[in-house]
């Protein structure tokens, strides 16, 4: 990254403004998730590691139409964050005003504050420059450092406006985050295998488009999948597609087809799914031979398959891929060198009834099986996991500390892949740049 880092730059004796991504799960007030808080724990002991220097936190919660919304409070974030830092972490009811700076007045060299949530404010999303001024002003930062990735691809008032106030650098998981999705992106071990999942190819044509012009394969699973089977005339019952992007999903294949008339690449799309009436899994799941029917054959002999062995029916869904499809993906993956994964394979949150397994997670096992290999006895491929669902299934199974990098930004990690700007990086002081570009003005109450 050829961005200032907060290792570029003095910090003795001043106060931080550091932006952080701790939208994580909670439900009754408690916290489901907390890897996002955990990944910026480095940042904050290197900050608090410098003599006398005191830090805010900035971040946001969901999408709170209010600041009534008490559901998206950062409240029980800074208590994960007094236990895991093994020292008190001070809350304030607001990010600007008279709370915010009452409760920075109070901040001692060595003490960490966390704000509450910037989307309780309108301005944030819009940008508003004055918006982060009053945060500024109130917290008397002299230094901003950007350490939340899941927002960097945003212009907002935390991630761009405030730039423009303080000098501004990257922290350590920033930092991390764009060097190693850039390298593999950029500079991957052949052979790379892409799986690529998800509900809308619509938020993931961009990257599509360029794993086809690097990988050695891509796979596509999950929801997104059924665009692909309906734009091949394949069946999908009334399984959720996006008729909209079905002549964009076709240009994909066709450009898929191409890549492996032309070069040693392979495009998958499952040829075998797991179907059932009920999302829930309340209903009975069967298995539907797409494509060779082998399976269909083999339990018909001597008799023809019946066409429902092949065929989705129109009261069914596709809520996974088959274990065809899954074998298919393993064995590109165990021959890879670099995996990139982002989204699961079918309905993973879906539990299983009287005692049974999760009915829809059966093709995510077997390619994460094949990743970090079932006995993990032995030397898989690098594996660089997208954020957002990903993630949480990851989180749910212990399976975290199993892959190479598992990256805390959803669409931030997508469109740094997809080779787009990122507005939140971009702002930062260059490596190059002696002193900052912008000075923050003298602090005035407004």
């Amino acid at each position: 990254m050829n961005k200032k880092t907060v290792r570029d730059v003095d910090l003795k004796g001043k106060r931080v403004l550091m932006r952080a991504d701790y939208n994580v799960p909670i439900k009754d007030g408690v916290i489901i998730d907390d890897y996002r808080i955990k990944q910026s724990l480095l940042t904050i002991q290197y900050i608090l590691s410098q003599e006398s220097a005191s830090l805010v936190i900035i971040s946001h919660l969901g999408r709170p139409k209010s600041p009534a919304d008490k559901d998206c409070t950062l409240a029980p974030v800074a208590k994960r964050l007094t236990k895991l830092l093994g020292a008190d972490v001070a809350f304030a009811g607001d990010c600007i005003g008279e709370l915010a700076e009452q409760a920075s007045n109070r901040l001692n060299p060595g003490g960490v504050l966390l704000l509450e949530n910037v989307r309780f404010h309108k301005e944030e999303e819009k940008n508003n420059p004055e918006f982060a001024k009053a945060i500024v002003v109130a917290t008397g930062a002299k230094v901003f450092v950007q350490d939340g990735f899941g927002v960097v691809h945003r212009a907002h008032a935390t991630t761009e406006a405030i730039t423009k106030l303080l000098p501004s650098v990257a922290g350590l998981l920033l930092q991390k985050e764009v060097d190693t999705i850039t390298k593999v992106m950029e500079q991957p071990e052949h052979p790379l295998v892409a799986v690529v999942g998800g509900a809308k190819v619509s938020d993931k044509i961009d990257i599509l488009r360029r794993l086809i012009a690097i990988a050695d394969c891509v796979a596509v699973v999950g929801a997104m999948a059924n665009n692909f089977l309906k734009a091949e005339g394949v069946n999908i019952g009334k399984s959720i597609y996006e008729p909209e992007v079905l002549d964009t999903t076709r240009d994909i294949l066709e450009t898929a087809r191409k890549t492996e008339a032309s070069r040693q690449f392979n495009f998958l799309v499952p040829v075998d799914v797991v179907v059932s009436k009920a999302l829930d899994g309340s209903a009975l799941t069967r298995e539907v031979d797409l494509a060779s029917h082998s399976l269909s054959d083999i339990e018909a002999y001597p008799k023809m398959p019946p066409v429902p062995a092949y065929t989705v029916a129109p009261d069914e869904l596709i809520l996974d891929i088959g274990p065809i499809s899954a074998a298919y993906i393993g064995g590109a993956v165990k021959n890879s060198k670099t995996v990139i994964w982002n989204g699961t394979c079918g309905v993973t949150e879906t539990k299983g009834i009287a005692g049974a397994h999760d009915p829809f997670a059966h093709g995510t096992r077997i390619v994460v099986d094949a990743m970090i290999g079932a006995s993990r006895r032995h030397q898989g491929p690098f594996t660089l996991v997208g954020g957002g669902d990903t993630v949480s299934y990851m989180e749910t199974q212990g399976l975290v500390g199993d892959f190479s990098h598992v990256s805390t930004g959803g669409g931030a990690s997508l469109d740094l892949m997809s080779g787009k700007t990122l507005p939140g990086v971009e702002a930062l002081l260059d490596k190059s740049a002696s002193e900052p570009a912008t000075q923050m003005p003298e602090p005035r109450r407004l």
